[in-house]
């Protein structure tokens, strides 16, 4: 630890940040004999009921001797997210995004090194002898159409023009011993990049990272200008360069300290039928249909590894507070790159999944402010996938404090006067809520000014508030 900056030095791969989360405690290891067919995904939803609960790691699964498999690295913790961030695990879910709003906006480019120094390069499997379903990839609930091995994971792609390498999550499905699926929701950087190498005849190169360190599944999580590769943001929040090494096979960058990853080409017009699965949202989104999928030439692992994986169901046994700092961070860096004043905490309530909802709190400084921030928090990159709800509260709301916003909703909004609603908007196929399935690439959005009516905020009735002597002298004494 950095005693000077109060925050973690930058590390790489899985194990550093495993060996710490389990000094702290946050890690149970599991050693009985576990079914990856539904079993592990059972024992996570019930251990995760639990807000903080542990990242369990699988060590005897049945049919995969000597594999692991880690699911929820991050979880519902504040600690195992704050040791991803190379922070120390003392702080709240506000001041995280603070620090995560700050830390997103460095890029370090990546350092490039030999392939043969990169640890994931231990064992290289090429050709026939591929076979990825040596791993223990988990069969997550009983109506999901097969095994889904990329969950907690990070896709690989490159735009053909430019040559930016993406980072992104999509679900991939178990296809075959050397082909896996990889669904990609509609306007997702991954689909326009397969979509462009397509468009030009030819197939698209694509990697798979299936054992990644959590900082590496946030950045992949998170939605960047399109104009920059996520592996600058991963080495800005890390404060080092990521290293990396450049593929015989694809040519894509790969991350030299990765558990696990494979890589291929995903052709045109070559599609199998994939999912359902279970989603973020708590439901089966996708009904699942035509899929494309990768048809893997190689497959690199570390000696040992492990295989990360996330499962997807309601609140609070999903990872949501992952998603939460991330969509958090990534709104008021919009907010602040708009010119926007007066922003005085963001929050994407991990009870909405988090994607469904986005709370700001502002001091107001003018007419007008509160709408205009709904307005432009609706529609800005780091929020305008899927959201439904945007509240806008006053600067003395804490708006990761779900009782405040509410009590703010009721006591200042007017719903006559203090919601609009945006139609059209840009929405996601998970969303079970618009039927036929057709229709859900378009969505809808409710904005919420609940603030206090900016004209008369002078003279609006006064909150209940101590006296700060009074406070204090109760604070000291008891």
């Amino acid at each position: 630890m950095n005693k000077e900056t109060n925050n973690i030095a930058p590390f790489e791969g899985l194990g550093p940040w495993l060996e710490m989360a389990e000094r702290l405690g946050e890690i149970k290891r599991i050693t009985a004999e576990v079914d990856p067919y539904l079993e592990m995904a059972t024992i996570t939803s019930m251990a995760s009921r639990e807000i903080g609960g542990p990242a369990l790691l699988f060590e005897n699964i049945k049919g995969h001797p000597g594999q692991r498999a880690l699911f929820h690295p991050i979880g519902t913790s504040f600690k195992r997210l704050a040791l991803a961030m190379r922070e120390v695990p003392d702080k709240s879910g506000l001041e995280l995004v603070r620090i995560l709003k700050e830390k997103s906006k460095q890029r370090i480019l990546p350092k490039v090194v030999p392939a043969a120094a990169a640890v994931v390069n231990q064992n290289i499997e090429r050709g026939e002898d591929v076979d990825i379903t040596k791993f223990p990839a988990p069969h997550f609930w009983p109506l999901d159409g097969g095994k889904y091995i990329g969950t907690c994971g990070s896709v690989i792609t490159r735009d053909p023009e430019s040559g930016r390498i993406n980072l992104g999550t999509y679900r991939q499905m178990v296809k075959s011993k050397n082909e896996v699926g990889y669904y990609i929701s509609p306007g997702k950087d991954g689909r326009i990049d397969r979509d462009a190498w397509w468009a030009m005849g030819k197939p698209a190169p694509v990697a798979a990272v299936y054992g990644i360190e959590p900082l590496q599944f946030m950045i992949s999580s998170t939605t960047f200008p399109k104009t920059h590769s996520e592996y600058e943001y991963w080495g800005g929040v890390n404060g080092a360069p990521i290293e990396v090494f450049e593929s015989d096979v694809t040519g894509l960058m790969l991350p030299a300290n990765a558990e696990i990853i494979v890589e291929g080409y995903s052709y045109p017009g070559e599609e199998f039928h994939e999912g359902p699965f279970g989603e973020f949202t708590g439901y089966y989104g996708h009904p699942g249909g035509p899929c494309p999928y990768i048809r893997i030439e190689a497959v690199r692992f570390k000696n040992n590894p492990i295989l990360t994986c996330h499962l997807n169901c309601d609140w609070p046994a999903n990872s949501e507070y992952m998603m939460a700092m991330l969509r958090s961070a990534a709104l008021w860096n919009n907010l602040d790159s708009l010119g926007v004043v007066g922003v005085k905490g963001v929050w994407s309530p991990p009870e909405a999944t988090p994607l469904g909802m986005s709370i700001v709190s502002i001091e107001q400084k003018y007419a007008g402010h509160a709408a205009q921030v709904m307005a432009l928090a609706a529609q800005c990159t780091g929020a305008a996938y899927f959201s439904k709800y945007v509240v806008v509260v006053d600067h003395d709301v804490d708006p990761s404090n779900l009782a405040q916003v509410v009590w703010a909703m009721a006591t200042r909004s007017r719903p006559a006067q203090s919601i609009d609603i945006l139609r059209e908007t840009w929405n996601t196929p998970l969303d079970p809520s618009l039927n036929p399935p057709e229709i859900r690439p378009w969505g809808s959005k409710c904005l919420i000014n609940a603030c206090m009516e900016y004209r008369y905020i002078k003279q609006f009735a006064k909150r209940l508030l101590h006296t700060e002597p009074a406070y204090e002298q109760v604070a000291r004494r008891w």
